[in-house]
Order: structure tokens, then C-alpha cells, then sequence
């Protein structure tokens, strides 16, 4: 089966500084992939480069078989960036935030159809605010705008939902909902791949984990005990403190 997202010898520079170095990422049709690892490791680095928000200085990046530069069919992708206000400053209401994300599937200025409402109420549902629906997104808490987003994605019913640290911030009661959410996207067959610094109550969910450490894939496998917790601490070295199936791995393999 031809991988949703696959990364080949990936790198990129910010300014000159190398950030990633030989990533080789991939996430199969219905798998949820967690990318974890501390702040700075280039996690995050990695999401926007796959999604065409930062470019690769070497390597090749592959949606649903398609080289991103000829990739065009976005609307079988849901993304949801890094923590931002749902609002931008302009007045909304979480139905108008949510409705956008039909946009890939409507022609240009044509009204909303009945699957387009059904979706975009649905979307809202399915995290949890339907009775905020007509209140503007900035009146909401933050963990709630976050939900606002994920909605916006999610009504775009797509096959691949990618997520960048969708629990960094929010509430507790946020998270649950946030899994309970990702639950049904899992259900319905759509690859999952989330931004992680810890997984809290959505360990359960995961199916691999890929951890990033200094710029490069440091463990790509199983779920491991203590994935919940923050995965290989900002002062972890490659090494230490980690169980012998857990060793960095090396261009030729387990060091």
C-alpha cells in the first residue's frame, strides 16, 4: 500500500543552520503515528516541511505517492498547525471557522450544500461545541479554540490528519475531547499523525512511535512504557538512560 505521507532522506536548513539531517519517515494508510521528542528536536520542523510550509534542502517528500511539489489535491488533508488563536483577529463564530474547512471540496463562491452542512455540523459535534456553534471564536477559552481548529480540518473529511502539538496548552477536559475525536477520525480509516511533547490521554490511540532527538529519527517502532511522559528528555543523550531496544538508531541500524 502506497504510504499517506513518506519522507526520503529528508533535511532542512532555517538560515543556513541545518535543522533535519536523513529523515526517513513514513505513515501507512489507517496507522496513527505519534512524533514526539523535547522542544527543539525538529519535530515540529519536520510536520511543516511535509506540509510544503518550510522546503527541503535534500530528499523527497511523498503524499499518497505524489511528490509534494505536484501534489495538489489537498482536500484529502486535514492539518492543523501549531497552537494559534482560532479567531486571527477577525470577527467569527466557531460555524463560520468550521466551515471553511469545505473549501477544498466546494467550487469557488458556490453556496453550501446540504453534505457541506451536514459535515461542518457533524465536525462541530464530533468536538464537542455544537452548542457554542454560533458564538464567536473569540469568546472561546483557548482549549476550545484549539477544538475550533481540529473541527475546521476535520469537516474536510480527510484521509490524512495531521496535527502539530494539538495538546500543548489545553485544559485536561480539552484533551479528552481531543481523543475522544480522534477516536472516530480512526475509525472512519483515515492516517493520523500527531505532534507530540507528551500524549497524555491520547497514549492509548497510538500505534507507532517515532522519536526525534537533534534533527534526526532516534526511534521508530512500538509504543513504548513512559511514551505518556515526556518522551527522551531535552537533556537525554543519545544512549542514556534508555533500555537496550531503545538505542538510537544509525544510518546503518541500532548502534
Amino acid at each position: 500500500m502506497t504510504p499517506s505521507l513518506e519522507v526520503t532522506d529528508g533535511a532542512v536548513a532555517i538560515g543556513g543552520r541545518p535543522i533535519l539531517r536523513g529523515i526517513d519517515f513514513s505513515a501507512r494508510g489507517g496507522e496513527v503515528v505519534a512524533l514526539l521528542g523535547s522542544n527543539g528536536s525538529g519535530k515540529s520542523t519536520l510536520i511543516r516541511a511535509c506540509m510544503g510550509r518550510l522546503p527541503l534542502t535534500r530528499g523527497e517528500i511523498r503524499l499518497f505517492g505524489v511528490p509534494l511539489a505536484r501534489f495538489h489535491d489537498w482536500r484529502r488533508v486535514g492539518y492543523v498547525p501549531q497552537r494559534t488563536t482560532a479567531a486571527s483577529g477577525v470577527p467569527a463564530t466557531v460555524w463560520e471557522v468550521v466551515a471553511s474547512g469545505r473549501l477544498a471540496r466546494r467550487r469557488w463562491l458556490t453556496p453550501l450544500r446540504r453534505d457541506d452542512r451536514t459535515a461542518i455540523a457533524h465536525a462541530i459535534e464530533t468536538v464537542g461545541l455544537l452548542h457554542r456553534r454560533n458564538d464567536e471564536v473569540s469568546t472561546l477559552s483557548g482549549g476550545q479554540q484549539q477544538r475550533v481548529l481540529i473541527a475546521r480540518a476535520l469537516a474536510g473529511q480527510p484521509e490524512l490528519f495531521v496535527l502539530d502539538e494539538p495538546t500543548a496548552g489545553v485544559d485536561l477536559h480539552s484533551q479528552h475531547a481531543l481523543s475522544d475525536t480522534l477516536r472516530e477520525i480512526i475509525a472512519r480509516g483515515a492516517t493520523v499523525v500527531l505532534v507530540a511533547h507528551e500524549l497524555g490521554p491520547l497514549e492509548s490511540l497510538i500505534d507507532r512511535t517515532v522519536v526525534v532527538r537533534d534533527g534526526r529519527i532516534a526511534y521508530d517502532g512500538p509504543p513504548q512504557p513512559g511514551d505518556g511522559m515526556a518522551a527522551f528528555h531535552s537533556h537525554a543523550h543519545p544512549g542514556e538512560g534508555e533500555p537496550p531496544d531503545r538505542q538510537p538508531l544509525g544510518e546503518g541500524g541500532p548502534l
